[in-house]
């Protein structure tokens, strides 16, 4: 499996509140209309928690920077279902669409992007002795 992660920081004229609304409410519809011609498989968006305590606390232990305000992954079967979706004029209109509506509410040059391949590990809860 091929996934296309995108750690977000929302522009500069939004809130918080506001970019996760958009986000949830404007931007993941589109992808949803425009999944068959982008091909993927799945599309997962992660909205950070402001404010949460324990978040707090674990990146100040670990030093860690600036927190993003969500991830987006998008998935594929494969990278040749990937790269068919960016050959086709269908899946090519679809990502101008799609970066189009993300200029309205990521500061995309303080966003990286990148693909992974997809390694799972699968936990199951333990049974009690």
């Amino acid at each position: 499996m091929i996934m296309l992660t995108f750690c977000l920081r929302r522009a500069a004229h939004l809130s918080p509140a506001a970019f996760r609304q958009y986000w949830l409410e404007t931007h993941g519809p589109l992808v949803r209309r425009l999944q068959a011609a982008i091909g993927a498989t799945r599309y997962t968006q992660l909205h950070a928690l402001d404010g949460d305590p324990v978040g707090a606390a674990l990146a100040r232990v670990r030093g860690a920077p600036e927190a993003f305000d969500g991830i987006a992954q998008m998935c594929w079967a494969s990278r040749a279902d990937l790269e068919a979706s960016m050959a086709s004029p269908a899946g090519r209109a679809a990502g101008r669409e799609l970066l189009e509506d993300e200029r309205r509410f990521i500061d995309l040059a303080r966003s990286p992007i990148w693909l992974n391949e997809v390694h799972e590990y699968e936990f199951h809860r333990a049974e009690p002795s």
